[in-house]
């Protein structure tokens, strides 16, 4: 299953987010997350350094997962960020990354939490749908493709 709307609200799926460096992308997706999603920036920012620390979430190709267990959270949440810039990420092939989905989980949520890392992570390994996501020129436009990427790929 492609369809994210599950665990991607449409108002935490950003175009053009700039940030200088990983550091800082972090503090905007931590206060991101607070105002859209009700969650403690404080605590999501602390949780993505952690797992960060472990080694980088760009997995190549400009793209990164970070992720992160939070206390409190009811089910996975996610939030997707275009970076107008690619920004110095550690990613395993040296390059940039300029496509970010955060993925946020319950203490409790392991198997939910793998097989959504799993999900997110096969479907940004599709450099089609990755292209698309480049060439996406709204929030709106990202949305549609999270949620709807299997109808459009039957078609």
């Amino acid at each position: 299953m492609d369809d994210f709307s599950d665990i991607l609200p449409p108002e935490a799926v950003f175009h053009d987010l700039a940030a200088a460096s990983k550091k800082a992308l972090f503090q905007t997706l931590a206060n991101l997350a607070a105002e859209r999603l009700g969650l403690d920036a404080r605590q999501v920012g602390e949780r993505l350094a952690e797992r960060e620390r472990l080694g980088s979430t760009g997995f190549g190709g400009g793209v990164a997962i970070p992720h992160g267990k939070i206390d409190d959270l009811g089910h996975v949440v996610a939030l997707f960020a275009k970076l107008p810039q690619p920004i110095e990420f550690a990613a395993i092939d040296g390059m940039p990354v300029d496509l970010v989905f955060l993925l946020l989980s319950p203490p409790d949520a392991g198997v939910d939490h793998l097989k959504a890392l799993a999900r997110v992570s096969r479907r940004l390994r599709d450099r089609a749908f990755v292209a698309k996501l480049r060439g996406a020129g709204s929030a709106d436009a990202l949305y549609a493709l999270f949620a709807d990427s299997q109808a459009r790929d039957a078609a």
